[in-house]
């Protein structure tokens, strides 16, 4: 697909370290368009959405919220723990949205495999399909993020 003048602009702006240091895009050198048609396929695949990701990632952040630091077991496979860190931060759309700085961990204990993520991060799929490009910190591949976070009869 080609890529239209604003995508290019917004393209920029993720690549910069303007709102995060490293970028959006960290290392990955693919435009902007190509990386969220790569990460949509692999969502698809998958048989999911990326509300439904985003709502699942939502549902976990706001269980472990009031357990703040420590680690609650949501299931025989699950655990998550929430932090804040002083602040928000805006999302990099061309829209109003500012999210607080805040990180979810989830850990599958029957695979031991961790994943991160940010309140942006949900909203960024949700909104955007953006995972982030490959090499940025929050960078969160599809595959690993569904493996990790939905039962594991899924």
């Amino acid at each position: 697909m080609k890529q239209s003048p604003d995508m290019k602009k917004l393209e920029e702006v993720l690549r910069s370290g303007r709102i995060v240091h490293g970028g959006f895009l960290g290392t990955d050198s693919r435009r902007l368009i190509e990386i969220i048609e790569t990460d949509l396929a692999a969502v698809e695949r998958l048989g999911l959405t990326c509300v439904s990701i985003a709502k699942r990632m939502l549902e976990l952040t706001e269980a472990a919220r009031p357990r703040y630091g420590a680690w609650m077991e949501m299931d025989d496979y699950l655990s998550v723990r929430c932090e804040d860190v002083k602040g928000s931060i805006v999302c990099p759309w061309p829209h109003a949205g500012r999210f607080v700085k805040r990180i979810t961990t989830a850990h599958r204990r029957d695979l031991d495999q961790t994943i991160s993520w940010t309140d942006l991060n949900i909203h960024m799929i949700a909104e955007h399909g953006f995972f982030e490009g490959k090499g940025s910190f929050f960078r969160l591949e599809p595959e690993q993020l569904a493996g990790i976070i939905f039962p594991a009869s899924k």
